[in-house]
């Protein structure tokens, strides 16, 4: 990774688990550097979910401007490359502007689309693609070991939609996954002067945010809006009905679970979905891109500004 150059537009980047701060960090920089907050979190992208996917609050948003949140109905799904080609737009139109565009969110497949760009897979066939979206998990999971034993080593048993994917490339193509992702096109990460800062605050801070959060969720408007989307009859297998919270407080509203069990199990998702994004930010980004590992208070809060407003020119 090349170090700062300040002859690029500047792109400041906050990126970290759900609850580590990257709102409040983001907000507060915006306010410091006239930025516009672009939003980075495929659960905010739904205009469906400001309660349960915590987006930031009317009176945040008053504060500076903020982009690409609750920008897309719920059945309209959102994937990586379509929110790419989204932030590409709103980063243009802040640097036109003067502005520092200020990404801020935790879905690390979001912020590898922008940065690298996206494999250029091919088409798949349809039947091929029937065949396998219609083959359990396990089974498809079985299959992946044999013919992309690589990708199935990568992805968890559980995760269906990877899994998929990544058989129906293999299947489809001849190749594996990731032989197509080192031929990755369209990244802006060479033409932007990356300002990069990573929040893997203490794990137990984190886990207590979570909880926290999780209550909020089941707050009287976070249950109104779980109430709609079940009243839309959407797919279970669109992203905003798979998004944290959701499932949980959906099971609470059909009579499946008590409120304590439903609140009990929206925390523990919670806390599961923030162990992985942890400890994909802690491994995954590059190296020199600075971590702030301490609990996000006034103090840190300064530490990090800094970081964010010099870049990394050491």
């Amino acid at each position: 990774m090349n170090k700062s150059d300040p002859s690029l537009p500047p792109l400041a980047l906050i990126a970290g688990p759900t609850a580590s701060g990257k709102s409040a960090l983001a907000l507060a920089l915006a306010e410091r550097t006239a930025g516009v907050v672009i939003n980075a979190d495929s659960a905010q992208v739904y205009r469906d979910l400001a309660i349960v996917s915590a987006r930031p609050s009317a009176k945040d948003e008053a504060r500076a401007p903020h982009r690409l949140y609750g920008y897309r109905d719920g059945a309209d799904a959102c994937s990586a490359a379509d929110w790419a080609e989204d932030a590409k737009r709103e980063i243009g139109a802040a640097h036109a502007d003067g502005r520092l565009p200020i990404l801020a969110g935790g879905t690390g497949l979001y912020i590898r689309t922008l940065l690298d760009g996206i494999a250029p897979v091919p088409e798949i066939d349809a039947e091929v693609r029937a065949a396998v979206r219609a083959t359990p998990t396990a089974e498809a999971y079985a299959a992946l070991q044999g013919e992309d034993a690589e990708a199935a080593a990568r992805l968890r048993p559980s995760d269906t939609t990877r899994i998929a994917r990544a058989l129906e490339v293999v299947r489809g193509t001849g190749r594996p996954l990731a032989a197509w992702q080192e031929e990755s096109v369209g990244g802006i990460g060479g033409s932007v002067d990356l300002r990069p800062l990573i929040l893997l605050g203490p794990r137990d801070w984190l886990y207590a945010r979570c909880d926290g959060r999780f209550e909020t969720m089941m707050s009287g408007e976070g249950i109104a809006e779980v109430e709609a989307l079940l009243e839309r009859h959407l797919s279970p297998a669109l992203p905003v009905m798979r998004a944290i919270g959701v499932r949980e407080i959906a099971s609470y509203l059909r009579g499946e679970t008590t409120r304590a069990e439903a609140l009990a199990a929206g925390r523990q998702a919670t806390r599961n979905y923030a162990k992985r994004q942890y400890t994909w930010f802690r491994h995954q980004p590059p190296r020199d891109w600075p971590r702030v590992t301490e609990a996000l208070d006034c103090g840190t809060m300064s530490d990090a500004l800094a970081l964010l407003e010099r870049g990394r020119d050491g």
